[in-house]
């Protein structure tokens, strides 16, 4: 079964960077896009980022582009998220996410997430 389970949350202060991980199993040669949502309370959950079985497409929501980078280790079973220059507006519960029909870009949408970790929280202060 696939499973996945991030972890790396934390309290940053703004301007500051954290890195998480997302650790995935049960995939085994299937082609799933693997990324990143996050949500705030009363939000709908955002797509912020993913990437494809091979690493080399890669896409990122305008409000994390240029700050966060997301990399995939097939041969570790981890996928990262790099946040850098972190705002109060980043706080946030942050998932991962896998689609097996290879979601991407504009099309990385919660509703057609096949699985989902349970979360990892993200709090910026200022």
């Amino acid at each position: 079964e696939v499973q996945l389970v991030e972890s790396g949350g934390g309290l940053v202060q703004a301007g500051g960077s954290l890195r998480l991980s997302c650790t995935f199993s049960g995939m085994g040669s299937d082609d799933y896009t693997i990324g990143w949502f996050r949500e705030v309370p009363g939000k709908e959950r955002e797509g912020i980022s993913c990437t494809s079985r091979n690493d080399r497409s890669k896409w990122y929501a305008d409000s994390v582009k240029g700050r966060f980078t997301i990399s995939r280790d097939n041969a570790k079973n981890v996928i990262y998220l790099e946040m850098k220059t972190l705002k109060p507006e980043d706080t946030a519960v942050y998932y991962c996410a896998a689609d097996f029909q290879g979601a991407y870009g504009s099309s990385w949408l919660s509703a057609f997430m096949d699985y989902w970790g349970k979360g990892t929280l993200v709090t910026v202060s200022s």
